[in-house]
């Protein structure tokens, strides 16, 4: 168990990768939990281009009020390739040393845990993570903060276009993020009723699709939405819709739903996990610990190796995938 002991009087907190809805309300909780437990809190900008270019000011209890509503961030995200380089990392050591920051929180996703992991390597910074990202594919953890806000509002909008696929007799192919990872698309196609589910963890048939797809007109069914994960190995949703219907010939229509999935405010499980594990960070450096991420398993707060993060794999549930394919027929 990796445990330092360095007395904590300031704290840093970023932001860094893609914005995710419960960020903020994250912050909130982490700023007020640090003040009750006698810390200052330094805010971040830009994620980690702001921590080389010392982009930083004192975060009081009202820098956070009437934010816990609001997506996105306030701290404000960027990508920064000068962090990647050692070089880079050590402008951002000195910067903390300056700024007397004694510990760092980043909240993100495996990417920003592994320039975290190495700032600790290398500078020997305490750092803890925080998961924030909408595809909920970090492992050691059973949600991700913006996961479910971005599941609620692709689901919003698939019943939506259920809606007008019946009106007019089509297919309808709807894209939800998830290059890699499956969870937004598994979680959305189950609870939209879609006819077939994508994934990037599953090889996809088309020829089984669009039997099925067939199936499913023979015995009266005028319209089928398929959910695509955009990571999908059979292509995007344009390219597989252009495939299905040269064998069908069914009319179609193609949603991407993109960045709309990353925007509003969080919902009151994304608020909850944003401010449980933003008070559970501020814990974690008081009692030591450092390069670890606190997450939720089994709805308790745990701490896993940074590393772990990227290193093992978070697998998708095959058996809702399954349950999908029975509920579909």
């Amino acid at each position: 168990m990796t445990r330092l002991k360095v007395e904590m009087k300031t704290i840093g907190v970023l932001t860094s990768g893609g914005d995710a809805p419960g960020m903020n309300a994250c912050l909130r909780a982490l700023v007020r939990k640090g003040i009750f437990e006698g810390l200052s809190v330094m805010g971040i900008e830009r994620g980690f281009r702001g921590l080389i270019e010392g982009k930083a000011y004192p975060m009081p209890i009202g820098s956070v009020a009437n934010i816990i509503q609001r997506g996105g961030t306030v701290l404000r995200t960027a990508r920064c390739k000068e962090f990647v380089n050692k070089n880079g990392r050590a402008k951002a050591a000195r910067f903390l040393r300056n700024f007397s920051i004694d510990g760092l929180v980043v909240i993100g996703g495996d990417g920003s845990f592994r320039g975290a992991h190495e700032l600790y390597q290398e500078h020997k910074v305490p750092v803890i993570g925080i998961p924030g990202t909408i595809d909920n594919d970090i492992y050691g953890t059973d949600y991700t903060i913006g996961y479910d806000t971005a599941v609620n509002v692709a689901l919003e909008s698939i019943d939506r276009i259920r809606d007008t696929a019946s009106s007019h007799d089509r297919l309808f192919f709807v894209e939800v993020m998830g290059r890699d990872a499956g969870f937004i698309a598994l979680e959305v196609g189950v609870g939209g009723g879609a006819e077939t589910i994508l994934l990037p963890e599953t090889k996809t048939d088309l020829k089984e699709m669009c039997d099925r797809i067939k199936r499913g007109i023979a015995r009266g069914k005028t319209s089928s939405i398929i959910v695509v994960a955009e990571g999908d190995d059979a292509g995007n949703a344009f390219e597989i819709a252009r495939k299905v219907k040269g064998v069908i010939g069914m009319d179609f229509r193609v949603c991407v739903l993109g960045h709309v999935q990353r925007g509003g405010s969080p919902t009151s499980r994304d608020r909850l996990l944003g401010s449980t594990l933003g008070a559970a960070a501020v814990d974690a450096l008081l009692a030591g610990e450092t390069d670890k991420m606190v997450g939720i398993a089994n709805d308790k707060v745990v701490l896993v190796p940074l590393r772990d993060t990227w290193r093992k794999k978070k697998k998708i549930n095959m058996d809702l995938s399954r349950l999908a394919e029975i509920l579909s027929k």
